[in-house]
């Protein structure tokens, strides 16, 4: 099968302010979906994310067939390169799936807004109709 490639990626939202929109115009396309790359097969790649209160995953892009699950429990803001801006409350345990049709994607990025620990696991899944972003050998764990 012929994974579909995505080479243009979108303008930022026009409403958001100047330092954001630099942000997103940046960071869209690029494939670091979690802070750590801790596993990869030929099928999935397996990512956490660790979020200390306040921090920030900046943006990024999914092309992949994916779910996440929220270990801990917590409360942050994600900005969507749709214009929305939602904050959310997560449950130990929560999990969601996303999936994406060839040459669709969505790019955001995730605040911890509480005050502790933010902690995902995410696996996304390489047999889809895109083909997987670049990640950069800094987020992948060490061999």
């Amino acid at each position: 099968m012929t994974k579909h490639v995505i080479r243009q990626w979108p303008d930022a939202p026009a409403q958001w302010p100047e330092e954001l929109r630099a942000r997103f115009t940046a960071r869209a396309g690029k494939g670091e979906v979690g802070t750590c790359l801790v596993s990869e097969t030929d099928r999935v790649r397996v990512w956490t994310l660790t979020l200390a209160p306040g921090a920030r995953l900046d943006f990024h892009t999914h092309v992949l067939d994916y779910f996440w699950t929220c270990l801990t429990g917590g409360s942050a803001r994600s900005h969507y390169g749709d214009g929305r801006i939602v904050d959310v409350t997560y449950k130990p345990g929560e999990t969601q799936h996303l999936s994406f049709k060839a040459g669709e994607f969505m790019t955001h990025d995730l605040e911890n807004r509480g005050t502790a620990d933010l902690v995902f696991t995410t696996v996304e899944f390489l047999d889809g109709p895109n083909a997987p972003l670049d990640v950069p050998l800094e987020v992948r764990a060490a061999a």
